[in-house]
């Protein structure tokens, strides 16, 4: 039975995430110093202290939960390896950390970059996002289709059956809920999020990031990435690095990146970092594999290989 870690993204942040590692290991204090100097804000403070209201913040939350997710990372016994890696959208990031495509330190800077641009990107062109729960694809694509004509709005996340996420201009976006509700779903939540992300209204946060993807070192992976865009899996450095600028403005297909890993041999999901949001997608997505989380220094003292 294969392993396979996955990372979460945003909206997974808490106020302590990663605090008990922080207080007892030397090691995780040199990597948050290290996250301190690169960012040039103090990302432990706001992790351990809050406020919330500020953690949440994309510019923070995205770094914050990166480097919360690559120190628990860093503290896996070398025995408790995994055969392939994913992140949902910002845990992409984490992913190629974990498979040795990117070192902390560039990881951390692309991430810091992103996070600003996406964030600058959601003031310059604003929008929303909401959850759309029971709606078919079939019915998605009508909906969609039909309330494109108010606005720019789109599929942002395939996260589970039952459960996809639209984003895009406000009124296009609200439209689309109403659609939604009509042709059969269930609830249509609006989300709090400071920018549509994952659509054409983040496309001006790709210059931004295609600049600082050149400045970085990628390796090939050493465990296979199954990427966001495609739900395919990859080792190649290139398209890894092609597949992160594709990922702003494209949806998430975390479905369909799980059942691909399921159909290639996965028996075993473990989420690393805070929250606990990809091991509930994970089970709606398959009930049959292993799912568990490496949240806390009590969960990796829990680890047998």
């Amino acid at each position: 039975m294969k392993r396979a870690f996955i990372y979460p993204g945003q909206a997974s942040q808490e106020v302590g995430m990663a605090q008990d590692i922080y207080q007892t290991k030397d090691s995780v204090k040199k990597l948050y110093k290290k996250a301190n100097e690169i960012l040039g804000f103090n990302v432990a403070k706001l992790s351990f202290e809050g406020p919330l209201e500020e953690l949440t913040e994309t510019k923070v939350t995205q770094p914050a939960i990166f480097v919360a997710s690559a120190a628990l990372t860093s503290l896996l016994p070398k025995s408790f390896t995994c055969d392939m890696t994913a992140g949902h959208s910002l845990g992409e990031f984490t992913a190629l950390y974990a498979a040795g495509v990117l070192s902390f330190e560039d990881a951390l800077r692309i991430v810091m970059v992103r996070a600003e641009a996406m964030q600058i990107a959601g003031e310059e062109n604003p929008g929303t996002m909401a959850a759309l729960i029971n709606l078919s694809r079939e019915d998605l694509e009508l909906v969609v289709k039909h309330s494109s004509l108010r606005g720019v709005v789109q599929a942002a996340n395939f996260n589970a059956p039952g459960q996809i996420v639209i984003s895009g201009e406000t009124v296009a976006v609200k439209y689309a809920m109403e659609a939604a509700k009509t042709a059969g779903a269930k609830k249509a939540l609006e989300l709090a999020v400071s920018g549509a992300f994952h659509s054409p209204l983040m496309e001006g946060a790709k210059e931004a990031l295609q600049r600082v993807l050149r400045t970085a070192e990628f390796k090939p992976a050493k465990v296979p990435v199954y990427c966001n865009v495609d739900a395919q899996p990859t080792t190649d450095p290139e398209q890894l690095k092609e597949n992160l600028v594709k990922q702003l403005d494209s949806p998430v297909l975390w479905e369909d990146s799980v059942a691909r890993m399921v159909a290639d041999g996965a028996g075993e999901f473990v989420e690393i970092g805070p929250g606990r949001v990809l091991q509930g997608l994970v089970r709606r997505i398959n009930r049959d594999v292993t799912v568990r989380g490496l949240g806390s220094l009590e969960d990796l003292e829990g680890i047998t290989a």
